[in-house]
């Protein structure tokens, strides 16, 4: 494993918590450890029972020890978008070199000066997405080390969330006796790998479609140009196949997902099955037809508050059309239904990894390849320190080994070194 990095990520979500444990090794992705644990305490994407959460993390970080005999005891971690918002920043600086060749410290000081704007006291800092450097006026640069120039310039977009919402997040973690090694808003991972480069420059919605709640990322010009989050998942349409059909909310959940269709003109009217009645012994007996009604009018009214808020962000047309992911993605009918709503191109994202064949993993996916991409970019390779050797035993707590002692990455590492210290300073 010498020319390999590993990384853990943890994907909190509303209906679940999904750690991931997976080896990089020449930008592949190998898959080798995998926890997954129905959550307790988190309500459509934030956190109302902290004591629950923990617990929750706990069991899926034990779950993909057992896989692989090792200890984990640092995550990237994945905040929710409830709350996130995006603003346009500019960073600029005198390249500092004798010879005006640009290096990783002018990258990390245009980073630095690309945060000198006011956040409200309740907002926190989470990224800064660079989206392109210019050098003297030359714009469209991806990477300026090397180059030479006199003025270094950096266009970004700063990603905050809420304050309460993120320490939530963040006390959580740490009580569950783990390190935070990066930290992604959901919408970013899961759009970075979930769209082609194609859909990412045309202009496509990743819409991630969770047990509590839906998150949309529009990708435009390669970037992530805006974020939000509906109160309205999965757990919704459960609920209604609770009521409809008389039962208990974990058959109502088995249904759908054995015998549930999105498309009500596709579903089957042969095809029949029991159903368990609260409060009788007796089952009665339904159509998948039948309750491909119930699902399809819920989830008409998802697409149709999809659409609602994409024109309120702004987008009337998507020319790369409409990416779906969560676990959610693969209910059958799904993408007939958001192209007869939505009337554009829909196509459903599953990860090509084994063990995490799912739409459900995406974002876990994501947190990994994201973070190591940014590793990749500024030579952070193997400065990580995910697992230790002994399986089964509880990480000591936060304060015996601070992460600011963890060491330290090269410079060019910038704002996620500053959030880092930031996030230290709250739980000192």
């Amino acid at each position: 494993m010498s020319q390999s990095e590993l990384y853990v990520s943890l994907d909190i979500g509303s209906s679940s918590v999904k750690v991931l444990i997976g080896e990089m090794a020449n930008k592949s992705l190998h898959v080798i450890g995998v926890g997954n644990v129905k959550s307790n305490g988190i309500r459509k994407g934030a956190i109302v029972d902290i004591d629950a959460t923990v617990q929750s993390i706990k069991k899926a970080v034990d779950q993909a020890e057992r896989m692989i005999g090792k200890s984990i005891h640092e995550v990237v971690l994945g905040i929710p978008a409830n709350k996130a918002a995006l603003h346009p920043v500019k960073g600029v600086v005198a390249v500092n070199s004798e010879n005006r060749e640009i290096t990783d410290d002018d990258l990390d000081r245009v980073l630095e000066a690309a945060q000198v704007i006011s956040i409200p006291p309740e907002r926190e800092l989470v990224n800064i997405i660079p989206e392109q450097y210019i050098v003297d006026h030359l714009d469209e640069i991806k990477d300026p080390r090397g180059m030479i120039g006199i003025r270094l310039e950096m266009d970004g977009t700063m990603v905050t969330t809420s304050k309460t919402i993120l320490h939530n997040v963040l006390r959580c973690v740490e009580r569950a006796g783990l390190q935070i090694r990066d930290i992604y808003v959901q919408p970013l991972v899961a759009g970075y790998v979930a769209l082609t480069e194609d859909e990412k420059n045309h202009g496509t919605a990743c819409i991630d479609i969770g047990g509590g709640s839906t998150s949309i990322a529009v990708f435009q010009d390669g970037h992530l140009t805006a974020s939000s989050v509906i109160p309205v998942g999965g757990d919704h349409v459960t609920k209604d196949l609770s009521i409809v059909l008389k039962t208990p909310t974990d058959q109502a959940e088995k249904i759908k997902l054995e015998y549930g269709h999105a498309f009500y003109d596709d579903a089957s009217e042969d095809e029949l099955f029991e159903v368990e009645v609260i409060g009788s012994d007796s089952k009665e007996q339904y159509s998948q037809k039948y309750i491909s009604e119930i699902i399809g009018v819920r989830l008409e009214e998802l697409f149709e508050l999809i659409l609602d808020e994409l024109y309120r962000l702004g987008y009337q047309d998507l020319p790369g059309g409409v990416v779906l992911t969560g676990g959610m993605a693969k209910l059958e009918g799904l993408p007939e239904l958001a192209r007869h709503i939505m009337q554009t191109r829909v196509r459903v994202y599953v990860p090509e990894f084994i063990g995490v064949r799912e739409p459900q993993y995406t974002t876990a996916v994501g947190l990994i390849q994201y973070a190591y991409m940014e590793d990749m970019f500024y030579g952070n390779v193997g400065s990580g320190g995910a697992l230790s050797e002994s399986a089964h035993v509880e990480p000591e707590p936060q304060h015996q080994q601070p992460k600011k002692q963890k060491q330290p990455k090269q410079s060019g590492e910038g704002v996620v070194t500053k959030a880092k210290k930031m996030f230290d300073r709250f739980f000192e």
